[in-house]
């Protein structure tokens, strides 16, 4: 098979693969999981059974995919270099809010709050494979600030729960709850500075945190 056949059908596999994980999404949020089968969802996407049973043997694989899909930003992007706390909290803020702000996550967690008290395992997919390793990105680049000298921090844990909270309680969260909550893009930005400024001015070394906020 040449090269350019197996590109083209590496692309219709993935064009199809997106479109499932769309339809499974949306019928997840309309019917629930429970209620939703996954001949249901090849008659939605618009695929056969063959195929998407292929590609996801079963409704836990695809709720899987729906979790690396919704945090895929984070797989993307490198962390930012040690050495300059201000500016890399702040692209790790906006990445955040902007990861956030994708109707994708809104869906996830929309999905897993109904679902969670009858499968409490789609919560424990979101937290593993979705939360946890993104605030293991957050939390290792703090810990490469406070060996780089730049702030002293004795829980990263805490602080890198800190500084997502301040940034995931004013643009997301309420989104939740709130209908018609939208945050406009530069309030988005004051969020983020605001949330870099108070982790700078609590935890930055004397010479830092005097002269870079």
């Amino acid at each position: 098979m040449s090269r350019a056949v197996t590109t083209y059908h590496q692309r219709v596999a993935e064009e199809k693969r997106a479109l499932i994980v769309t339809a499974a999404t949306a019928l997840f949020l309309e019917l629930g999981y429970d209620r939703t089968s996954l001949a249901r969802i090849a008659e939605r996407s618009g695929v056969s059974r063959a195929t998407l049973f292929k590609q996801f043997p079963s409704k836990a694989a695809l709720f899987d995919a729906i979790v690396t899909e919704s945090w895929s930003a984070a797989d993307e992007e490198e962390p930012p270099p040690a050495g300059d706390i201000v500016n890399g909290l702040s692209t790790i803020g906006r990445r955040y809010a902007e990861l956030l702000g994708r109707p994708q996550m809104t869906d996830l967690f929309r999905i897993v709050i109904a679902e969670l008290p009858r499968f409490p395992e789609l919560a424990n997919a979101q937290f593993s494979r979705g939360k946890m390793p993104y605030f293991e990105s957050v939390r290792s680049y703090l810990l490469a600030e406070h060996e780089a000298g730049t702030v002293r921090i004795e829980d990263v844990d805490l602080v890198a729960t800190q500084f997502l909270g301040m940034i995931s309680n004013y643009v997301f969260w309420p989104k939740l709850l709130v209908p018609g909550w939208e945050v406009s893009a530069d309030r988005v930005a004051q969020v983020v500075d605001e949330a870099v400024r108070t982790i700078v001015a609590r935890y930055a070394t004397t010479g830092l945190a005097a002269g870079s906020c």
